[in-house]
């Protein structure tokens, strides 16, 4: 998977020399982790784990930034945030009804990047390249290299979304939107702007939470620029993954008028409590993002050690409602292919 970049407009640094606007987070993604040796050395967990890390990360290489990594507790192999991202011999198994195409995403796809499942709302598979590649990634199958690389490549895209006139939505997902450069990302909003039907642009990204300083003001400007509403969904599972450079970056996107909310997936050994699933309600709520979705887990091959049985999800969302306000209790749900909506479990 390879990182969309363009130059970009420089500014210039107190010296005189040329930086670019987006150089913080750009270097992040260069300086993230690809190796599993060196993730292990720095995280000081056993050598054991490396012959099935690399194995496992063949199909589906290793990635994290170190900003992530940061937050990881060394020496616990059992630490919620290195499952999200450790490759294990687990991944290798591949037990019956678990496919590389979980939610039916080539079946609902009109054109190459472009989705439609749902009334009123189409989906932009904008780039395959992510700021992590979480172990349990519905996509980590899907065909990236046959998808757009240019503004000019969305065209026909752009063409059966102006034509679908009950379209007021649209989605930017990936791999994630946010590792493209903010003018691409703003001429891609520009475009989808003149179209009168649309209403809103919503981006679905992980950055915010991986390397926080993705939230720039390049990003905001693009973002709050167009007659478009924005929204965006972020993606954490753990409390933990939310320190105070994520709870600022957060900040900023709330503060500039932008509705953000959380999806979480529900992963086995990672957040199965209502305990661990609280504190992330809490912490969420408390920086004034909101609960969106719990996941029941795609069933994407590589990923079946995850699963948790619905009947304990149910449970779990229960207790939380017992605990929590309704606002601060996400929606459990489970997408299943060919449906014109997700399931709402509880």
């Amino acid at each position: 998977m390879t990182i969309v970049a363009s130059p970009g407009n420089p500014v210039r640094a107190g010296n005189g020399s040329v930086v670019k606007r987006d150089a913080a987070w750009r270097e992040s993604l260069k300086r993230a982790i690809r190796s599993e040796a060196q993730l292990l050395e720095e995280l000081e967990l056993p050598a054991e784990l490396l012959g099935p890390a690399k194995l496992a990360s063949s199909s589906f290489p290793l990635f994290v930034p170190r900003e992530y990594v940061a937050r990881i507790k060394k020496g616990d192999p059992h630490d919620p945030l290195l499952l999200q991202v450790l490759p294990l011999g687990a991944e290798l198994e591949s037990p019956a009804g678990f496919i590389t195409d979980p939610v039916g995403d080539l079946a609902a796809e009109k054109t190459a990047g472009l989705l439609k499942k749902y009334d009123r709302r189409a989906l932009l598979i904008t780039t395959g390249a992510c700021a992590v590649h979480c172990r349990y990634c519905f996509r980590r199958h899907f065909p990236y290299s046959e998808g757009p690389r240019s503004v000019e490549e969305w065209e026909p895209a752009l063409d059966i979304i102006r034509g679908d006139e009950s379209l007021d939505e649209v989605i930017l997902s990936g791999g994630d939107p946010l590792t493209l450069v903010d003018d691409h990302l703003a001429e891609l909003a520009q475009r989808l702007a003149v179209i009168p039907h649309l209403k809103r642009l919503r981006v679905h990204t992980r950055l915010p939470i991986m390397i926080p300083q993705r939230v720039n003001q390049e990003l905001l400007s693009w973002l709050c620029g167009t007659r478009l509403a924005p929204i965006m969904v972020v993606h954490a599972n753990h409390a933990q993954e939310i320190d105070n450079a994520v709870a600022k970056s957060l900040a900023r996107l709330v503060d500039a008028g932008i509705p953000v909310l959380n999806q979480s997936v529900l992963l086995r050994g990672i957040n199965d409590t209502a305990a661990a699933l609280m504190d992330l309600s809490r912490r969420l709520v408390d920086l004034r993002v909101m609960p969106y979705y719990l996941h029941q887990l795609d069933r994407v091959q590589g990923a079946a050690h995850f699963e948790v049985p619905v009947c304990q999800g149910l449970e779990l969302v229960e207790e939380m409602r017992q605990h929590l306000p309704g606002y601060a209790v996400p929606r459990y749900v489970q997408e299943v292919a060919g449906d014109l909506h997700k399931r709402v479990l509880a």
